[in-house]
Protein backbone atom coordinates (compact mmCIF):
# COMPACT_ATOMS: atom_id res chain seq x y z
CA UNK A 1 0.00 0.00 0.00
CA UNK A 2 1.52 3.68 -1.20
CA UNK A 3 0.03 6.50 1.15
CA UNK A 4 0.72 10.05 -0.44
CA UNK A 5 0.32 13.21 1.36
CA UNK A 6 0.54 16.64 -0.99
CA UNK A 7 1.30 20.11 0.60
CA UNK A 8 2.61 23.24 -0.15
CA UNK A 9 -0.90 24.74 -2.12
CA UNK A 10 -2.08 28.26 -1.31
CA UNK A 11 -3.97 31.24 -2.31
CA UNK A 12 -1.38 33.28 -4.47
CA UNK A 13 -1.39 36.01 -6.94
CA UNK A 14 -1.70 36.01 -10.60
CA UNK A 15 2.13 35.41 -11.79
CA UNK A 16 3.39 34.13 -8.73
CA UNK A 17 4.74 30.75 -7.75
CA UNK A 18 3.94 27.68 -5.79
CA UNK A 19 6.08 24.59 -5.17
CA UNK A 20 4.01 21.50 -4.19
CA UNK A 21 5.08 18.53 -2.47
CA UNK A 22 4.01 15.16 -2.81
CA UNK A 23 5.62 12.55 0.30
CA UNK A 24 4.99 9.02 -0.16
CA UNK A 25 5.30 6.12 2.30
CA UNK A 26 4.79 2.36 2.00
CA UNK A 27 6.90 2.23 -1.55
CA UNK A 28 9.79 3.80 -3.10
CA UNK A 29 8.90 6.04 -5.55
CA UNK A 30 12.04 5.27 -7.79
CA UNK A 31 10.13 2.52 -8.63
CA UNK A 32 6.83 4.17 -9.54
CA UNK A 33 5.40 6.57 -12.51
CA UNK A 34 4.26 9.89 -10.54
CA UNK A 35 1.98 12.23 -11.64
CA UNK A 36 0.42 15.42 -10.65
CA UNK A 37 -3.39 16.21 -11.81
CA UNK A 38 -5.38 18.53 -10.96
CA UNK A 39 -9.69 19.23 -10.91
CA UNK A 40 -11.19 22.41 -10.88
CA UNK A 41 -15.24 23.03 -9.95
CA UNK A 42 -17.45 21.26 -11.91
CA UNK A 43 -14.30 19.79 -14.19
CA UNK A 44 -13.07 16.58 -14.66
CA UNK A 45 -9.29 15.81 -13.44
CA UNK A 46 -7.48 16.75 -16.00
CA UNK A 47 -3.63 15.28 -16.33
CA UNK A 48 -0.75 18.47 -15.52
CA UNK A 49 3.02 16.62 -15.38
CA UNK A 50 3.98 13.03 -15.23
CA UNK A 51 7.70 11.50 -14.02
CA UNK A 52 9.90 8.27 -14.66
CA UNK A 53 12.49 7.86 -17.06
CA UNK A 54 10.82 10.69 -19.08
CA UNK A 55 8.54 13.68 -18.55
CA UNK A 56 4.94 14.68 -19.72
CA UNK A 57 4.05 17.69 -19.39
CA UNK A 58 -0.07 19.16 -20.45
CA UNK A 59 0.12 22.15 -23.14
CA UNK A 60 -1.84 24.37 -20.50
CA UNK A 61 0.97 24.55 -18.60
CA UNK A 62 4.08 23.60 -20.36
CA UNK A 63 6.85 25.90 -20.05
CA UNK A 64 5.55 27.32 -17.22
CA UNK A 65 5.71 23.91 -14.07
CA UNK A 66 8.10 21.68 -13.80
CA UNK A 67 7.84 18.02 -12.21
CA UNK A 68 10.85 16.48 -10.39
CA UNK A 69 11.87 13.83 -7.42
CA UNK A 70 13.76 13.37 -4.66
CA UNK A 71 14.36 9.81 -4.83
CA UNK A 72 16.25 9.70 -1.43
CA UNK A 73 13.25 12.02 0.00
CA UNK A 74 10.46 9.77 -1.73
CA UNK A 75 8.99 12.97 -2.61
CA UNK A 76 8.06 14.58 -5.58
CA UNK A 77 7.60 18.38 -6.62
CA UNK A 78 5.83 20.11 -9.05
CA UNK A 79 7.35 23.94 -9.34
CA UNK A 80 4.56 26.38 -10.53
CA UNK A 81 5.38 29.73 -11.93
CA UNK A 82 3.61 32.65 -14.35
CA UNK A 83 0.46 31.17 -12.44
CA UNK A 84 -2.96 32.26 -13.84
CA UNK A 85 -6.27 32.19 -12.62
CA UNK A 86 -7.60 28.98 -15.19
CA UNK A 87 -4.49 27.27 -12.91
CA UNK A 88 -7.23 27.63 -9.96
CA UNK A 89 -7.73 23.61 -9.08
CA UNK A 90 -7.35 21.05 -6.23
CA UNK A 91 -4.37 19.58 -7.11
CA UNK A 92 -3.31 15.59 -6.93
CA UNK A 93 -0.70 13.23 -6.43
CA UNK A 94 -0.17 9.92 -7.81
CA UNK A 95 1.87 6.91 -8.67
CA UNK A 96 1.34 3.97 -11.24
CA UNK A 97 3.33 1.06 -12.27
CA UNK A 98 3.07 2.37 -16.32
CA UNK A 99 4.08 5.64 -18.01
CA UNK A 100 0.17 7.54 -18.96
CA UNK A 101 -1.01 10.44 -18.53
CA UNK A 102 -4.67 8.90 -18.38
CA UNK A 103 -5.98 9.37 -14.39
CA UNK A 104 -6.91 5.56 -14.24
CA UNK A 105 -3.82 4.29 -15.47
CA UNK A 106 -3.09 5.87 -11.65
CA UNK A 107 -3.47 3.33 -8.19
CA UNK A 108 -2.68 5.41 -5.88
CA UNK A 109 -3.65 9.16 -5.12
CA UNK A 110 -3.40 11.60 -2.01
CA UNK A 111 -5.89 13.64 -0.57
CA UNK A 112 -5.46 17.28 -3.06
CA UNK A 113 -4.09 20.21 -2.16
CA UNK A 114 -6.26 23.17 -3.15
CA UNK A 115 -4.42 26.22 -5.20
CA UNK A 116 -6.34 29.25 -5.78
CA UNK A 117 -4.82 32.12 -8.22
CA UNK A 118 -6.28 35.27 -7.64
CA UNK A 119 -6.42 37.76 -10.64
Amino acid sequence: QVQLVESGGGLVQAGGSLRLSCAASGRTLSNSVMGWFRQAPGKEREFVAAIAWRYAYADSIKGRFAISRDNAKNTVYLQMNSLKPEDTAVYFCAAGRQWATEVTAYSYWGQGTQVTVSS
